[in-house]
């Protein structure tokens, strides 16, 4: 699956779960309706702009819906990690706890990007 598939698979995961139809996103971000299903479909690779206002409507963020886009770079969560494991302040038990949370976190938020 290439990038723009991945892209236009993710905007039509959210706009499902959002439970608006295409019509309707189209009168949100004022993007016509056939160019919003030629980025669902992986046809059309969408502005700026264009990801600005879908991210708004589907209420994800702008970054994340960058990212996606190829338009930011990848999310490092290395300094998180290393800061948690730098705490002089927590136990190892605590530590481990505070990674396992925030794996459980990360994993929740890739499968949601995927189904």
């Amino acid at each position: 699956m290439s990038a723009l598939d991945e892209l236009g698979a993710f905007i039509r995961q959210r706009r499902q779960q959002a439970q608006i139809s295409l019509r309707q996103l189209a009168d949100k971000t004022g993007v016509s309706n056939p160019y919003l299903s030629q980025i669902e479909r992986g046809l059309r690779k969408p502005s700026a702009d264009v990801l600005r206002q879908l991210a708004e409507a589907l209420r994800v963020g702008t970054p994340d819906m960058f990212r996606r886009a190829g338009l930011l770079p990848p999310r490092d969560d290395s300094d998180v990690r290393q800061a948690i494991e730098a705490d002089t302040h927590l136990t190892e038990q605590q530590k481990n706890l505070l990674l396992g949370i925030y794996q459980k976190f990360l994993d929740s938020t890739k499968t949601q990007g995927e189904s």
